[in-house]
Formats: C-alpha cells, structure tokens, sequence
C-alpha cells in the first residue's frame, strides 16, 4: 500500500469510470485506508461512512458494467485485483460490497428489460446493494425455507419477515431480500433501503468484520410491487463468485499483515539480550518471520487470482443467464479450494504476525490482533470441514460439489 503520509483526502474528482492502473483508483485506496487508520486511531475504530461516500463518488460499483454501460468493463480476474488491494486498505469496506457485486452480476446476466436496464442504470450512478438472505430461525439443509413471507396485497405484495447477517445493508441504497410466495415458493425481491416499513439495525456483534452491517434487517408490512419480485430458480446454480469473495478480502488482509509486520520491526528499538542480532531489522530470525509473512501474502493472492480465472471462463461461458454446467462446478471447486487451503495458511500468518514484535505488539492500541479477528471471521461464514469433505468425495467418488449458495 503507498505510503499514508498525506493530507486527509475528503473528496476526489473522478471524471469517468475507473481503469485498473488509473491514479485516480490508487488515491482512492490510500483515502481509504487512511480512513481506517484515522478510525483506529480515535480508541473507538467506527464505521466507514466516509470510505462509502468516496466509493459512491468513485463509482466503484460500476467495475463489472461494460463501458458502454458506464461503467469499467472489468474482467473478474481484475474485479478481484482490485478487492485485494480495496481489503488491504480496509477489509470492512471489502466486506461491505460483496452482495453489490453478486447482485450487479446478476443483473447483467437477467432477460433484458426497463427494470433491468433501471437497476444497471443505478449501478452505474453509484448507488450501492445489500443483502438480506439470512435468517437465523432457518433450517436449510437439502432445501431452501424462509419464514420471510411475501403476501399478495392488491397490484403488489406486502413483505414481512426478519433477516440476519445483512451485511452491507446499513451502508446501501437498495437491498436484495430472499423471501417465500404463500405457497411456499422461494423468490427475490429487490427494493429501496429507505422504504416504509424497512428497518436496519446495527447489531453486529462479531469479533471480526465489525463495522460491516452484518447485522439484523426487519421487514414490516413492506410495500413491494410486481415488477420488484426476481422469479428465478436459483436452486441449481453454483455460488462461487461469493465464496471466492471472501478470500479476495482475506488476500488483502495478508497484505496488510506483510506491512504492519515491516513497520513494526522498523520501529522497535531495542530487542532481547540473546537475540541474533542488536537491531531487530538486522535480525536474521525476525526477517526469516517477515519473509514467511510476505510468502503467505503472494500464495493468497496467486490462489485467489486463478480461481478466479476459472470463474471468468464460467461467466462468459453464461446463456440466458445460464452457467455452464462443467464451467459452474470448476469454478465452485477452484472456489473451494481456495478456501480449504487459505483459512490453516491465514489464520496462521496472523498469529505469526506477532513473533516480530514480541509483548509490545499485543498492546490494544496496536490494533494488531484485528487481523486475526477478520480472517477468523470471514473463514467461519462456511467451515472447512463441510467443503473440505465435498471435494474429498468428489475426488474419490466422482460426486458432484452440491449445488448451493454454499458452493
């Protein structure tokens, strides 16, 4: 990450969609990070309103819009490019526009239509999706079931219902909720944050990830019309651009993680008395540590790019919205891969982080163990194990990874 030491950047001029190598993208991430660090800073972190507003400004939801579209016409390879240095800078704010990108994704790939012309439209404005999928009450195994209900009500439908886990939802304009037909049948709806009935609170509690709206989204009599209802069967499709998400931000993290490391070595003075060398940064061991660290950082990185290369051959590979069976289960597989072998080399990496630093580096106001705090919370939204497990089947029995929001 450049170098922070600069005045605090309140507002940037953008004059068109952002490219990969553009300085106008590179200030924004310094902009936000340098949020991040000002929120740290105060003893009482805080949320990042302000890196929303520079986002909204930016237009940084628009990466995956073609450019006649307004928006940048990025690849998913280069979407995730950018997700690992936006995580670097802030993992929370990475976080925070996962369901954006899922949802903008799908609108691309849905019927052509005004509506959907509409919501590209707002994509490329600068507005922002959640999600409200989760429910805590929910027992899905085999099966999708939401209590969320969707009754008819005239012309339209009334919502009702409560979601957790709605992570983003605090910090957007529109908001995607899962919900269920009278006679059961699972559908979308995709409706305005600010509409009468909706409410979002801001009860996260985790010890990770702490500032992304991850928290409840209650939904009382909620007017909803037609045209806002998405028909779809979703229930055969692969998830992995979502998984795969989470270890862009995780990827990030590392990165951060090589630069605290470097900072925190450059700034200890003194060292103990049978250490290898006098000055820390000359000491063969603290560097061996850093370069572990800073190894970590690029595997992360390199795993998450080429399953994302696998992602990109599936979307592209999409008719009528359609995945590529064969293309859908590589790029879930890549997906679940990335995971099974990021979360031991994550978690790792964030404990090491402290053998640079010894007792100092524990201090709160270090802020050092957040970093562990965020992969730990980000590799529990779908544990190891259950993944691990599927491909171990399929690479004994042939048996398909299972077609889910999971995989």
């Amino acid at each position: 990450m450049t170098s922070l030491e600069t005045e605090p950047i309140d507002e940037l001029a953008f004059d068109g969609p952002l490219s990969l190598d553009s300085p106008e993208l590179e200030r924004l991430f310094i902009a936000i990070a340098q949020n991040a660090a000002e929120r740290r800073a105060t003893g009482q972190e805080g949320h990042p309103w302000h890196s929303i507003k520079l986002i909204r400004q930016a237009r940084l939801g628009a990466l995956r819009l073609p450019k006649e579209q307004g928006g940048s016409g990025l690849s998913l390879r280069e979407l995730f490019q950018v997700l690992i240095r936006l995580a670097e800078a802030d993992p929370d704010v990475a976080h925070i526009l996962r369901a954006h990108y899922l949802l903008t994704d799908e609108f691309l790939s849905a019927p052509a239509s005004a509506l959907r012309n509409e919501r590209l439209q707002r994509v490329a404005a600068g507005q922002l999706f959640g999600n409200a999928y989760t429910e805590l009450s929910s027992k899905p195994v085999g099966h999708y079931e939401f209590e969320t209900r969707l009754s008819v009500d005239g012309a339209g439908f009334r919502l009702n219902g409560s979601k957790y886990f709605s992570t983003g939802t605090l910090y957007a304009d529109w908001v995607y909720v899962t919900a269920a037909l009278e006679d059961g049948t699972p559908v979308g709806v995709v409706i305005p944050t600010d509409r009468i009935g909706i409410r979002i609170l801001d009860d996260w509690d985790g010890i990770g990830q702490k500032y992304t709206g991850s928290g409840t989204t209650l939904f009382d009599n909620v007017r909803v019309e037609a045209e806002e209802v998405i028909r779809r069967d979703t229930a055969n499709q692969f998830n992995a651009l979502a998984q795969l998400f989470l270890y862009g931000v995780i990827a990030g993290i590392l990165r951060s993680v090589v630069t605290d490391a470097v900072a925190l070595l450059h700034s200890r003075s003194r060292t103990f008395s049978h250490a290898a060398a006098s000055q820390p940064s000359q000491d063969p061991q603290l560097l061996q540590v850093v370069g572990e660290l800073s190894s970590s950082a690029f595997a992360a990185e390199a795993i998450v790019l080429a399953a994302a290369d696998t992602l990109d051959q599936a979307f592209i590979s999409r008719v009528d919205g359609e995945v590529n069976p064969q293309l859908g289960h590589e790029s879930s597989l890549r997906a679940a891969q990335a995971k099974v072998s990021l979360d031991a080399l994550a978690l790792h990496a964030t404990s090491l982080l402290f053998e640079v630093g010894g007792s100092s580096a524990t201090r709160q106001s270090a802020h050092l163990d957040r970093h562990w705090r965020n992969v730990r919370t980000l590799a529990s939204h779908n544990p190891s194990l259950y993944k691990a497990r599927a491909i171990g089947d399929y690479e004994v029995n042939g048996r398909e990874l299972p077609r889910n929001a999971y995989f």
